[in-house]
């Protein structure tokens, strides 16, 4: 028997080469190059068909007049806001994140909900049906339509769903399953990107939801080639603080919603639960706040959430100052740290900096600036901010303070929250502030500093 011929595929993108070479030609990483099997034909199986058929293209007019198969809730109200409003038959999830975070717990949850209304499969290659059955009991799950797949080979889970007209199919996980004519071993390139088309192609043609599971590198990104994010129609992710019992399901991508909007869940004995006011998690403030305290509200996803910023000025014991970042842009804190000093006048060079988001939550965006730097301020005077201040505002290089998009939903969260000053940039001053809340706008940085002094 022949021996089959080998080609070289790169562990990061997928790219395929006859020949070994040492930086993928593809995606420029370097001693990525990994042998495999070329995929053989099987014995006896029957060619493809060769005629082609006539396309006959659908007109947009004649696609909006159907109405479409309407979301089902997945049972979790959070994770169907991340969703788009629901899960859409047809559509295939892939879900990753690090190992024990509550993957397959929040995906079993998600089953046994949809399990009353219509019939589920839950295939799982890495446990047996055992081990799924006592968790689910563990979590207090009720069965429903529920069926149980311990099986690997993706065609026969695929003729059970068929078989078993599945409302929603799960795979835990992507890296476990295999099909039978591909040759390459379970996790492999080859065994990824092609089963991952086929779960693609058996949602679209027999309207199953999809949720999959897929393990994550060290670096934090789904382990695989790329091409496995772009096939599917939906991506999430698990983030988590180390030590922390909270979890966080954000969208990085999403064909039927809002990209990076966040579900925010706890993780308790009876599995994952949805927190319901999530700033709550990131204001677990002491009774006396200390200096260089003080509170934003951030917009990460689609609502705002009111996060804690701590700042620490020390001065500097030997060598070159420290500049440590948690949560925030190190770069930009140096940028803020010149504007500081040349519109402010203070001067920290000789002094380490750190600051800190409260909660794991990483800032991505410039309404962290004027808060920042009214902690900073806060932590060099030793003087602690007044407990029911709140702000934000993005400082330009000159000095001034810039408006943030949503200034008013923000506002309207700080109130709710019980604070009852806020400063702001002056065009994010609304004309009627929400009750209780007075809003303060500030045109220049100086403006602040003067304003906090009582000047």
């Amino acid at each position: 028997m022949a021996r089959p011929l080998s080609i070289f595929a790169c562990a990061a993108c997928g790219a395929e080469s006859a020949k070994w070479q040492g930086q993928c030609a593809q995606c420029g990483e370097w001693n990525r190059m990994e042998r495999r099997d070329a995929p053989v034909a099987r014995p006896g199986a029957a060619p493809r068909a060769t005629a082609h058929r006539a396309l006959a293209p659908p007109s947009m007019a004649a696609l909006a007049g159907r109405s479409g198969a309407e979301r089902f809730s997945s049972g979790l109200a959070e994770l169907d806001r991340v969703l788009g409003g629901g899960v859409v038959p047809g559509s295939v999830s892939l879900l990753g994140g690090d190992p024990g975070i509550g993957k397959s717990t929040l995906l079993l949850q998600v089953a046994a909900s949809v399990s009353g209304n219509g019939r589920v499969l839950y295939a799982t290659g890495e446990e047996s049906a055992d081990q799924v059955g006592m968790r689910a009991q563990r979590l207090g799950l009720a069965s429903g339509e529920l069926q149980l797949a311990p099986e690997a080979d993706l065609e026969q889970i695929l003729q059970g769903a068929r078989a078993h007209q599945a409302r929603l199919l799960v795979i835990d996980s992507i890296q476990t399953v295999y099909l039978p004519g591909v040759s390459a071993s379970a996790g492999g390139i080859s065994q990824l990107r092609e089963c991952a088309a086929e779960l693609v192609r058996f949602a679209k043609s027999t309207g199953t939801a999809v949720f999959i599971v897929g393990h994550v590198t060290r670096e934090g990104s789904i382990a695989g080639p790329k091409m496995l994010e772009h096939l599917v129609d939906t991506v999430l992710y698990f983030e988590s603080d180390a030590g922390s019992r909270f979890r966080i399901v954000r969208a990085t991508k999403n064909r039927f919603g809002a990209v990076n909007e966040l579900a925010f869940f706890a993780m308790t004995e009876g599995g994952l639960r949805e927190v319901a006011n999530p700033s709550a998690i990131f204001l677990a403030r002491p009774q006396v706040i200390a200096p260089g305290s003080i509170v934003t509200v951030a917009r990460d996803g689609g609502r705002p959430l009111l996060v804690e910023i701590q700042a620490l000025v020390d001065p500097m014991r030997f060598g070159n100052p420290r500049r440590v970042a948690q949560g925030l842009d190190a770069t930009r804190l140096s940028m803020l740290l010149a504007v500081l000093n040349r519109h402010v006048g203070l001067s920290l060079q000789d002094h380490d900096v750190f600051v800190n988001v409260v909660g794991g939550l990483e800032l991505r965006e410039t309404a962290s600036d004027l808060p920042l730097l009214l902690a900073l301020s806060s932590s060099l005077r030793d003087r602690p901010l007044p407990e029911t201040l709140v702000a934000f505002g993005e400082v330009g290089l000159t000095g001034e303070v810039r408006p943030v998009a949503y200034g008013e939903e923000r506002l309207r969260e700080a109130a709710k929250q019980g604070f009852r000053t806020a400063l702001v940039a002056t065009d994010n001053v609304p004309r009627r502030p929400p009750e209780g809340l007075s809003v303060r706008g500030i045109e220049r940085l100086v403006d602040a500093a003067a304003l906090l002094r009582g000047d």
